[in-house]
């Protein structure tokens, strides 16, 4: 195109930004298309694996194809036991946490005695479900993810699937049990350590009567805030094995691939994990409203 004093000549100076305009527009409404429908096509592979993987838990036993309970059990010992410690550590120091902060503002008014059922039932409701995912995501999810994304880049899935092995029902189900399993387990357990701690701040720092703590806490906290964790935690579990069993199965790219599919597997199950708890959390609340 010809230039006179830094012009284009032929093409008016409004047409040419109207054009340059126009194409970065379509640019970014095709990656913004690109991304939605790329994110859908996640979403229904990630649904076809859970039907699935449900359909070998129902369907398996009929056939004589059902999972192997040796896979199961170390699976859970892996998920339940090996993240014992963890869970241990955050739900204790939460509870202590909880206990400090909530007596901070309590102590005010003289209701220290109050700090019990805060402790309780934040934990059991809230806290302990959400904090003991996390923690099984960024450890179980992502170990997951590595496993089955080796597995994929070193061509032994296609291996299984060659002397007639059906992954889902030799890799994705026992993971899949396994943390269904644990995980509410996990979850128990945490309201529990979580209560403890926020008795030792009431009963060595508040100087309250451990008879009346522990009568406040089981006054006020009821089954419903029990049970509503736990619903939370399956559904955290579903959300881990699932994205993590996709995550690994779908790894291309040898080595990096599995680190890219190892990070992309606990930032998803940590999105996915606080998404969910609060539209559960809506859902409870609107509920008993």
């Amino acid at each position: 195109m010809f230039r006179f004093f830094g012009r284009p000549l032929g093409l008016p100076q409004n047409d040419v930004r109207t054009s340059i305009t126009k194409v970065g527009e379509m640019n970014l409404f095709a990656g913004i298309g690109k991304i939605i429908i790329g994110t859908y096509r996640q979403v229904v592979d990630v649904f076809a694996l859970l039907f699935d993987t449900i359909a070998w838990l129902v369907m398996g036993p009929s056939k004589h194809k059902s999972v192997k309970r040796e896979g199961i059990f170390h699976q859970a010992v892996f998920v339940g036991v090996g993240s014992l410690a963890i869970v241990f550590f955050v739900s204790l120091f939460t509870g202590v946490v909880i206990a400090m902060q909530s007596a901070y503002q309590l102590g005010k008014f003289g209701a220290n005695i109050y700090v019990a059922p805060m402790v309780a039932v934040s934990l059991a409701r809230e806290l302990a479900p959400v904090l003991t995912a996390l923690v099984v995501a960024g450890r179980v999810g992502a170990a997951i993810a590595a496993e089955l994304g080796t597995m994929k880049v070193s061509e032994q899935i296609e291996a299984l699937e060659t002397i007639a092995l059906n992954p889902v029902r030799y890799l994705v189900v026992p993971r899949f049990l396994a943390l269904l399993i644990m995980l509410p387990c996990l979850t128990i357990f945490a309201d529990m350590m979580g209560i403890f701690g926020g008795f030792l701040v009431g009963v060595f720092n508040l100087k309250l009567d451990p008879h009346r703590y522990i009568t406040f806490t089981f006054q006020y906290m009821m089954w419903k805030d029990v049970w509503t964790g736990i619903v939370k935690s399956v559904v955290f579990a579903i959300i881990i094995s699932m994205v993590g069993c996709y995550m690994g199965l779908g790894t291309k790219g040898g080595a990096e691939g599995v680190g890219k599919a190892t990070t992309l597997s606990v930032v998803t199950s940590f999105i996915l994990i606080i998404l969910f708890d609060c539209i559960l959390t809506g859902v409870f609340f609107f509920a008993n409203q």
